[in-house]
């Protein structure tokens, strides 16, 4: 795998998503749909491990989403580093945990937009933030 984020194309009839905004302490979680294009922030998870896990399938239980998705960290020039590899860990494991579709997203700059933007919860506004990019990519 290069350390790029895989393309984001999923099929038409996945309308809705739960995006994360990985964290080793924290998790943003934000829901959104196709048809309105946009993202609301959920309450982040702090948590670790199996505790995490655990919380994300009580969201995917409560919002039954068609896929994921996981905002993957880059470096400004687009070269991955630890963090790169963490959530892309991430990713496999949501994939193998719960069955569902998982779409990677570049996610730079999405924590500082968040701080710019005057988020109380930087976590969820970045996971909005990776959710809305996502979504406007979508034909």
């Amino acid at each position: 795998m290069s350390g790029q984020p895989a393309p984001a194309v999923p099929p038409a009839h996945f309308q809705s998503f739960l995006a994360f905004d990985f964290g080793l302490k924290r998790t943003g979680v934000a829901v959104g749909t196709r048809m309105l294009r946009t993202a609301t922030p959920q309450a982040t998870i702090r948590a670790e491990g199996d505790a995490r896990f655990a919380q994300v399938a009580e969201r995917i239980r409560e919002w039954q989403p068609d896929a994921l998705v996981v905002g993957v960290p880059l470096h400004p020039d687009g070269a991955p580093h630890e963090n790169t590899a963490r959530a892309q860990k991430f990713a496999r494991q949501l994939r193998g945990r719960f069955g569902l579709q998982v779409f990677e997203v570049d996610e730079r700059y999405s924590t500082t937009e968040a701080h710019a933007q005057g988020a109380r919860d930087a976590d969820a506004a970045s996971a909005c933030i990776i959710l809305e990019q996502f979504l406007r990519s979508l034909p």
